[in-house]
């Protein structure tokens, strides 16, 4: 590997702040539904404009036009993938020191940006030191996931375009950005969903949200796409159906589960599944499938991952980087998760886990 191809170049610089000067933009200005975040330690509410998904088609239809008239070039990301990687890491440190200087100096008391500092440099910096610092008006957390989510598709679509210039463009290509479209799309039209997560409620903005936004979710989860650039692969039709099936049941337990708790959380009422929610002390859903397994998502969003993978065969590793590490990093959260949970709920906790014994798949985990 030729380690030059690491060093940062005006024209990546360019690149990645031009994306977020649009982001910033676009995310500000266009029109879209203002959602109110979870209520606060302090009562109070964030509101977020969920205008991702137009934003995400303006922008796409700009690149398409401006490739039409030769302003930009479709490959102009996959040609400098290393570079754009480097460049976005410096980025990301540059980011957490500033979110680190500033969370020290703050002396706001609001929940949003109350500075919680712990002495240890190194916890302080990854886990961050305030909930929701923003920057113009724009909070800065929901801004980087927004960015990391848009910058995964548009690198997959120049990988894409790479191809297609190539004549490498094979079914597993076509596969793999099939579902990860959808999943993206997906993503953005259910965008208000993300304020009712665990990253946006309760997690402080350091270098592991940071880092993970804009380094490691674009650029990971895009490797399946890079691999398939340099290695052809010929799935027969019986492992196409197959893949198709675990995306569709993926999808199926990852977009159910998120929605019955976004639902819950905004009306405790909400049919589920056509009947009334169970609930424990009025607080813990044991409804649909929140009465399968206490963190039923993360299943979805495993075999989300997988199905991601699986068009690159099983000859190498790599391709499967990305269901490895999130399996790795959702049993961590979700060990993490339990152990909140049961400082906060106490003794209903240990009610519900009883109600719901598996943590992740029923019956093995």
């Amino acid at each position: 590997m030729d380690f030059s191809s690491f060093i940062p170049s005006w024209n990546s610089v360019c690149l990645l702040l031009g994306f977020f000067s649009y982001l910033g933009i676009a995310g500000s200005v266009l029109p879209g539904k203002v959602v109110p975040g979870a209520n606060l330690a302090d009562g109070t509410r964030l509101h977020y404009r969920c205008n991702g998904l137009l934003s995400l088609l303006l922008l796409v239809g700009l690149l398409m036009v401006g490739a039409w008239m030769d302003f930009v070039s479709l490959t102009a990301i996959s040609d400098r993938g290393l570079e754009l990687l480097s460049t976005t890491f410096i980025f990301s440190v540059f980011v957490t020191l500033i979110l680190y200087v500033a969370g020290c100096k703050s002396k706001d008391r609001s929940a949003s940006l109350k500075p919680h500092v712990t002495g240890n440099i190194i916890d302080d910096l990854w886990f961050g030191i305030q909930l929701n610092p923003n920057f113009l008006g724009v909070d800065l957390k929901f801004f980087f996931v927004r960015a990391g989510m848009m910058g995964w598709l548009l690198i997959n679509l120049s990988v894409l375009a790479k191809s297609i210039q190539d004549a490498n463009l094979s079914q597993s290509m076509i596969l793999y950005q099939l579902f990860c479209v959808i999943y993206i799309m997906d993503y953005f039209f259910y965008e208000e969903y993300m304020t009712s997560t665990w990253d946006i409620i309760a997690e402080r903005l350091g270098f592991m949200l940071v880092f993970g936004d804009l380094v490691w979710i674009p650029f990971t989860f895009s490797i399946q796409g890079w691999w398939l650039l340099s290695n052809k692969v010929e799935l027969p039709t019986a492992a196409i159906v197959a893949n198709c099936c675990v995306f569709v049941i993926g999808y199926l337990i990852f977009r159910g589960a998120n929605k019955q708790k976004h639902d819950f959380k905004k009306n405790p009422k909400a049919l589920i599944w056509g009947q009334s929610p169970k609930v424990i002390a009025g607080k813990l859903l044991v409804s649909g499938y929140w009465g399968i397994a206490r963190h039923c998502n993360y299943l979805g969003d495993l075999l989300l991952a997988l199905s991601f993978s699986l068009p690159c065969g099983v000859s190498s590793p790599v391709p499967y980087i990305y269901p490895i590490y999130l399996l790795i990093l959702l049993i961590w959260r979700e060990r993490r998760d339990e152990a909140r949970c049961a400082e906060k709920y106490k003794d209903v906790w240990a009610e519900y886990r009883r109600a719901v014994p598996w943590r992740i798949l029923p019956y093995v985990y």
